[in-house]
């Protein structure tokens, strides 16, 4: 390995990346200094207040919803044994598998007039036709009932796992002063797991931000929705910029809290031992409402918008269309392509940290473009692209609208998903081992190729896994970087579903549902590993 005063070609190869993946958001923030045009100062009177107000009404309301269902479900299937437990401990996670702009899909035509819930209730009733039962779910509230149900499982996972680190004296102490399990669960259950709670409400308040799908077909103005029309619309990149960097400052606050949060985590479960607590055996009543509470969620985030799916996929003449076909292929060619790159960079980059003595917060800093929004993403990247463009036009190569870009994107989205996976992988394999190899005259790209890979083979499938699944229901990026007749499952659901043909849209979205499930059994083995 060729060094110059310690400096080898592997710091350099990641500093490169490391520029690459921070290089959309210079470019995004960067635009703060350019001005600011007549667009931007209309948005700024008349839009931005709206634009504010409508996001935080979101998040408070989205993350009270998540907190009560997340906390009291996971709370239940801890501490108590009522009939369906043992389904509902991996089942509450499945929401997880239907993005949110599909279940808005499902309750617009739901909840319609003409919608599958008002024709039971007129069936069941013999009301009139013209009689409504449902009120108009494109509000806010219809929007914060949407992502609340599809958000939910941050918040129950992380509440499940520090559920169970609690030491079961802690609990037992509280039973026998004379506590009843509600007061524990308030007066000290709750304490305990606030640092865990708060960390799933960040992750759920960023996802509600730099949602697009949902907020679109709701009408709701938002900055994502703001951002696309003033760069559709207005056709004015720079102001779509600048409001991309307002909405990237509230997001970096909000990975500011959930970072303290994780540490005070490992903090207050370093010295606790798993739970052994022996579930409570609930009866009668108590034992139905634990059910429904449990069943809810799980019904309305995941088998409604599936039962639905599968009704209007009936009605349709050609269920598997020519382009359904096309759009399945390019997904599964963009995600398959994007996740092996992606656990390649981050393959290299923690073997970087490992053996080169690379400083990990160079690692977490690439981890940080998950809370990046896909819109904001896309946006830096073709701002950066249309100036490489633009300095290349003598070698008539252009990348704007390429491939690259979509990639480069789902790269820099998904990294930190596969970085915490390879990073705990890493961390199980002894130093000793490394040091033995090398001893044995083993050089530090045979100690990788031979020793750490076929180790770590379970952590790269997992981590391919789950980026792949995470990339097929992305759909901002991917509607705003996709090159010219390049659809995929989420786009065509989208253009189907803006169209109002539903029936339509609705194969391609159990697709998106079903490879979707795919990292969801790799989750649920993740909790029940942590109340090994």
């Amino acid at each position: 390995m060729i060094k110059i005063k310690n400096f080898s070609l592997w710091h350099f190869l990641i500093l490169l990346i490391a520029g690459i993946f921070l290089m959309p958001l210079l470019f995004i923030v960067g635009s703060i200094f350019s001005g600011f045009s007549d667009n931007f100062y209309h948005l700024y009177d008349n839009l931005l207040l709206e634009y504010s107000l409508n996001s935080l009404y979101l998040v408070l309301g989205v993350s009270f919803l998540v907190t009560l269902i997340g906390v009291s479900t996971a709370w239940l299937v801890t501490f108590f044994n009522f009939y369906g437990r043992n389904f509902f401990q991996w089942s509450l996670i499945l929401p997880l598998a239907v993005p949110s702009y599909l279940l808005a899909y499902v309750f617009t035509e739901f909840f319609d007039h003409s919608g599958t819930a008002n024709n039971i209730l007129r069936n069941i009733l013999d009301a009139e036709r013209s009689v409504i039962f449902f009120p108009n779910i494109r509000t806010i509230f219809g929007a914060i009932v949407v992502f609340g149900f599809t958000l939910y499982p941050y918040v129950y996972m992380v509440s499940r796992v520090a559920f169970m680190n609690i030491p079961s004296s802690v609990i037992e102490a509280s039973l026998l002063l004379g506590k009843n399990s509600i007061s524990t669960l308030f007066n000290l259950s709750i304490p305990l797991i606030r640092p865990a709670i708060i960390a799933g409400i960040t992750l759920v308040a960023m996802e509600t931000l730099a949602d697009f799908g949902a907020v679109q077909h709701f009408a709701i103005p938002t900055f994502t929705t703001g951002i696309f029309r003033t760069w559709t619309g207005l056709y004015d990149l720079t102001t779509a910029l600048q409001l991309s960097t307002i909405l990237l400052l509230v997001i970096f606050i909000f990975l500011t809290l959930e970072r303290g949060s994780r540490n005070k985590i490992r903090y207050a479960n370093s010295a606790t031992t798993n739970n052994s607590f022996k579930p409570v055996q609930l009866k009668k009543f108590n034992n139905a409402i634990a059910f429904v509470v449990c069943f809810l969620p799980v019904f309305i985030g995941f088998f409604l918008p599936v039962f639905e799916l599968l009704n209007w996929s009936s009605q349709v003449d050609t269920l598997i269309s020519t382009k359904t076909i096309i759009a399945a292929k390019n997904t599964l060619y963009i995600s398959f392509t994007a996740a092996m790159l992606t656990c390649l960079i981050a393959l290299l980059i923690n073997f970087a940290v490992r053996s080169f003595g690379l400083p990990q917060p160079i690692n977490d800093l690439l981890s940080a473009g998950y809370a990046v929004p896909g819109l904001i993403l896309a946006v830096g990247i073709t701002k950066m692209f249309t100036n490489i463009d633009t300095l290349s036009s003598n070698l008539d190569i252009f990348i704007t609208g390429s491939i690259f870009g979509l990639i480069l994107a789902y790269i820099i989205k998904s990294y930190a998903i596969s970085n915490n996976v390879l990073n705990s992988s890493f961390t199980s394999i002894p130093i000793s081992l490394d040091e033995s190899a090398q001893t044995l005259g083993s050089n530090r790209l045979s100690l990788l190729k031979n020793i750490h890979v076929p180790l770590l083979r379970t952590g790269l499938i997992t981590a391919f896994l789950l980026v792949m699944g995470e990339l097929i229901k992305e759909l901002p990026a991917t509607l705003i970087l996709r090159p010219f007749n390049f659809d995929t499952l989420s786009v065509s659901v989208y253009l189907l579903a803006s169209e109002e043909r539903m029936f339509e849209a609705a194969f391609p979205g159990l697709v998106i549902i079903i490879f979707g499930l795919i990292p969801i059994y790799f989750l649920n083995n993740l909790i029940l590993s942590n109340n090994k």
